[in-house]
């Protein structure tokens, strides 16, 4: 596959280098091909880039890019928007790390459950002794 780049601007509120080229392929570049190669064009990793097109033409086998390269991935995480597909990949990452450390310290979990039960027995006694003395009050009230 070859990269031709046809315009480069550096956008200094951002952050970032817009671009904006061709590739030459067979079939269309998939994203993550797309931004391998541009991060070995311009020496920085794949994760600092986001491509926003890819588009072909009819019988073509040049594809026009364009693309967003970042200084850092927590620029890019905080001015690009994620793909619900992106979010959700995300999502179930998150949730298999949780379930790993949850089989790794099941020992320790087992004192925190007691606490926490003897916590919701003390909240739930504390309630009821405030509506007792609300409850004196009014009456000491009505007496009067």
């Amino acid at each position: 596959m070859g990269l031709k780049i046809t315009e480069e601007k550096e956008n200094a509120l951002f952050n970032r280098k817009e671009i904006k080229g061709f590739i030459d392929s067979e079939v269309v570049p998939s994203r993550t091909e797309t931004s391998k190669i541009l991060s070995e064009k311009f020496k920085v990793p794949w994760e600092n880039i986001k491509i926003k097109k890819i588009i072909g033409k009819f019988g073509s086998k040049t594809f026009s890019v364009e693309a967003n390269i970042y200084s850092s991935k927590q620029d890019k995480d905080s001015i690009e928007l994620k793909k619900k597909k992106e979010k959700e990949s995300e999502k179930k990452d998150e949730e298999v790390t949780e379930e790993k450390t949850a089989e790794e310290k099941p020992e320790q979990e087992q004192p925190e459950e007691q606490t926490e039960q003897k916590q919701t027995q003390t909240e739930t006694q504390e309630p009821q002794q405030e509506s007792i003395k609300e409850t004196e009050t009014i009456k000491s009230e009505g007496e009067k």
